[in-house]
């Protein structure tokens, strides 16, 4: 593992909209466990300000007609809680940092294209909303109105409006929502999904419009303490199948590449409407990589093609483009991979398209 540092300039940024007026950072103690509670709508579309970390994670595959062309697409949006020491009263410290993320994956010419935001929540530049669903960074944001998502991203290089529709109930991962990330109980996440979303809009690619459409996958989550000491990073994937179920699998690892924790679930149609997905259980889930890609940016030898053992099938996970790195480390400070990526079942089948995250390759993961 390549052990790449961000950039000083990027560092400094960071402490800068941290700490605002010259303030400093301080470091609360342990995070007690989640408590076990029923999640609201919409409310808990909303923001979560006073837990430590939260994220909206809209992720998807989309199709162009004419010509025929097809991508992946991503847009984050991420809300850390800062503290800052009890003397400063400046009002331009920062209580709340967002930053937010846009890739697009163009299969067609085997580029990623990616693009990045961070500023401190106020003064009109970032807000997240805590009724429901209401992001935005400057020019780029994610609003739910009347079951619907709007996304939208603008850039010299990726342009983007995207309206986002649901078709399932939304899917409380692990417990009613309440979904373990490690062996003490501390370390969970309140943490929902929408998938099999149907997508329609425009895409902008270097100043050429794309009418697309497609389905994507909505993650939210947020929490208090999500990572054992000992973990370094995780492996995802949130899958749409053709038959309409959905699939999600995941694990922390620690530096040696051992599991520390895994989890996912599976939801079928067939299950009905609000009928609880098949959560998966530790030691239900098994990742094993079959294929690696090294970067030349970092060095970072990523799994592209995964074998994943789960209750609903022993699957292989294919990335549609190796390089889908993204060097985030003038926003979040990370860098990770993150693409689009195929679904095969243990009979050789394509049964379903998604996004594969990992995390923690280059150097660990801290949130």
């Amino acid at each position: 593992m390549s052990r790449a540092a961000p950039p000083s300039g990027s560092r400094r940024q960071l402490l800068s909209l941290a700490g605002g007026m010259g303030a400093g950072l301080v470091l609360s103690g342990p995070a007690a466990a989640l408590p076990a509670q029923t999640l609201r709508f919409p409310r808990d579309h909303g923001s979560h300000p006073d837990f430590r970390t939260e994220w909206w994670y809209l992720t998807g595959r989309l199709e162009a007609r004419a010509p025929a062309r097809e991508f992946g697409f991503q847009l984050t949006f991420f809300r850390t809680r800062v503290a800052t020491a009890q003397t400063v009263q400046s009002a331009f410290a920062a209580r709340q940092l967002l930053a937010a993320h846009a890739a697009v994956t163009d299969l067609a010419s085997g580029r990623l294209l990616h693009d990045q935001r961070l500023a401190r929540a106020g003064f009109g530049v970032a807000q997240a909303d805590e009724d429901d669903t209401r992001i935005r960074l400057r020019d780029w944001s994610l609003v739910r109105q009347n079951g619907r998502y709007r996304a939208q991203v603008a850039g010299p290089d990726i342009d983007f409006t995207l309206e986002v529709s649901e078709t399932q109930p939304l899917l409380l991962q692990g417990q009613d929502g309440l979904s373990r990330k490690g062996p003490e109980p501390r370390q969970a996440s309140y943490y929902y999904s929408l998938p099999q979303l149907q997508v329609t809009g425009e895409l902008q690619l270097q100043g050429r419009a794309h009418p697309v459409q497609g389905r994507a996958w909505l993650d939210h989550e947020w929490s208090q303490e999500l990572l054992h000491p000992q973990a370094v990073g995780w492996d995802w994937i949130g899958m749409n199948l053709q038959d309409g179920s959905a699939l999600t699998a995941f694990q922390l690892r620690d530096r040696h590449g051992r599991a520390l924790w895994e989890g996912g679930s599976f939801r079928h149609p067939a299950m009905g409407a609000g009928a609880r997905p098949y959560v998966f259980a530790p030691g239900e889930v098994e990742f094993r990589a079959a294929r690696h890609w090294i970067s030349p940016l970092t060095g970072a030898r990523y799994p592209v093609e995964w074998r994943i053992r789960t209750p609903a099938d022993i699957y292989t996970v294919r990335a549609r483009l190796d390089n889908q790195e993204l060097d985030s480390r003038a926003s979040t400070g990370t860098v990770y991979w993150e693409g689009l990526a195929e679904l095969v079942d243990s009979q050789g089948r394509p049964v379903g398209q998604g996004y594969l995250e990992m995390t923690g390759y280059v150097s660990p993961l801290r949130l």
